[in-house]
């Protein structure tokens, strides 16, 4: 890459085509070849790579398009513009110039930078990730002379695309066990279940425990929790830390035992020493209690929309099955990033991660509504994902860009339709009105989010369907049950990674290497 201009994007050849294309201006040309659609400008475009995944754009707008539009917004107001002193139509065109000078030129500034934005993202491949970095307030209407204006803008990073389809991958399978189908079921009816004690303890995965917490960085006491209480999971998800081996660490524990585990901080934690960082977590058994499930009577089983334990047997099934399809594809999409950008450098500069941050997280809670995951595993994900949101953001944004890439090669795109249909499928597994889900997702401006997971699902599965498997049996670690607390290791304010830094003011900024001023 470089920073010298396109040499097409430049210069006469810009120019050169527009001009060819302009409309006539005389409104009583009969030419026809003048006769088609709005007037395109005659505009050169200079693109600059100024840094990753960031384009400088500087456009040049020449002259008589500007006057032409300025003519014509002035010729508009010759025949009804109210002048005090004229009747309608009949003050001079130097009065009305000067009177609506302004207007007219703030009307024609817009109508030109929105003509030459679109005009803009017709002519180039930029895909922009978020709108560019334009003030159009900031962009002066010359009296003489071309329309400049230029902007940065954030871009998709630029890489060829090998050969995608025939892939050899990976795929985890599993048949599910009457013991699996009995540790989903308790864990769906676990909201409804009676907490009893467990007198003999020894703590097996679905039990609650009762503890006194000491977190330590070594000898150092970060906290104390006081009587936490949570299920026994494989993993368990502060809001600044993951304990993955919770379950394997606090297994067959009973009232009285004291047992270590490891958590590892995110980097968003209070304190900045601690960001990333492995401490320990003393749990102070002071009670095992176990759940005694609800009977399922029919009454109860239309909590879950079934009438029997047959139709609840497969309904829980139903939930396995999309919960495995969903880790088939997850890992699909990895594995597909993975050999496409194996050999491209994919250099994501830390202010583009915050920017798109949010946006990457909403993406993939969409893909986990859509894939009929429940709410509750959905909050254990997002917490997981939470973590160490940049270098999520960083993944989740390459399984972007190669997805999106490949949809346009194969102009795959999404209709209003495909979103209905969407719509429907997220409200039928959610039980709710395809009404309520769709004021839901305009409420929290996930639309746009959806449509790109529709694209990116018809682009996986394009890829899927030429795919060659090797199957191999489900890491069971991956979809392991997340207990979820809203409690912290370390006590402060945590950082919003997603949050850019203060700008250093213009007054503030040292030059670098400057001598200090003489006395």
């Amino acid at each position: 890459m470089t920073d010298e201009p396109r040499p097409a994007e430049t210069g006469t050849e810009t120019g050169a085509s527009a001009t060819e294309a302009q409309e006539c201006h005389d409104p009583n040309c009969q030419d026809p070849s003048h006769q088609h659609g709005p007037k395109k400008l005659r505009q050169t475009v200079e693109i600059k790579d100024v840094g990753p995944c960031k384009k400088h754009i500087k456009v040049c707008i020449e002259r008589d398009d500007i006057d032409h539009r300025l003519n014509d917004k002035f010729k508009e107001l010759m025949s009804d513009a109210a002048v005090p002193g004229f009747r309608p139509g009949k003050a001079p065109r130097k009065l009305i110039e000067r009177r609506y000078h302004n207007e007219v030129g703030d009307q024609v500034k817009a109508e030109v930078l929105l003509a030459s934005l679109e005009q803009l993202a017709d002519e180039h491949d930029i895909a922009p990730l978020a709108p560019p970095d334009l003030d159009p307030f900031q962009v002066a209407l010359p009296k003489e002379g071309p329309l400049v204006y230029e902007f940065d803008v954030e871009v998709r990073p630029e890489f060829d695309l090998p050969n995608y389809k025939g892939l050899r991958l990976k795929r985890q399978v599993k048949d599910f066990t009457a013991d699996d189908v009995e540790r989903e079921k308790r864990r769906l009816l676990a909201p409804y279940a009676q907490m009893v004690p467990k007198p003999e303890g020894n703590a097996q995965f679905g039990d609650i425990v009762i503890a006194d917490v000491t977190i330590r960085d070594g000898d150092r006491v970060l906290s104390e929790i006081k009587e936490y209480r949570g299920r026994l999971d494989a993993k368990l998800a502060f809001k600044d830390g993951v304990a993955e081996r919770f379950g394997e660490q606090l297994r067959g524990a009973s009232a009285g035992d004291k047992r270590m585990v490891d958590i590892d901080l995110s980097t968003a934690v209070a304190d900045d020493s601690l960001r990333g960082k492995r401490v320990r977590g003393e749990f102070a058994i002071q009670d095992v209690k176990t759940l005694r499930m609800p009977e399922l009577t029919h009454d109860f089983l239309h909590n879950f929309g079934v009438h029997s334990a047959e139709q609840f047997d497969e309904l829980i099934h139903v939930l396995l099955k999309r919960r495995l399809e969903y880790l088939q594809r997850q890992s699909a999409r990895q594995q597909v990033t993975a050999q496409i950008a194996a050999s491209q450098q994919w250099e994501m500069p830390r202010d583009l991660l915050i920017r798109q941050a949010r946006r990457a997280l909403a993406r993939r809670v969409m893909e986990m509504k859509s894939e009929g995951i429940s709410d509750e595993e959905i909050r254990s994900r997002q917490r997981l994902l939470e973590q160490d949101i940049l270098r999520t953001t960083e993944l989740s944004l390459k399984e972007h860009f190669v997805l999106q890439k490949i949809a346009e090669v194969e102009k795959i795109d999404v209709e209003e339709a495909d979103i209905e249909d969407e719509i429907d499928r997220i409200a039928e597994q959610n039980d709710e009105s395809p009404r309520r889900v769709r004021a839901r997702l305009e409420k929290e401006d996930l639309l746009e989010a959806l449509a790109a997971e529709i694209i990116e699902r018809k682009t996986l599965d394009l890829i899927l369907d030429s795919a060659e498997y090797e199957d191999l049996p489900l890491d069971m670690e991956a979809g392991t049950p997340v207990t979820t607390v809203e409690m912290q290791t370390v006590p402060g304010e945590m950082k919003d990674l997603t949050v850019p830094p203060p700008e250093e003011k213009p007054e503030e900024k040292k030059e670098e290497g400057a001598a200090p001023a003489a006395p």
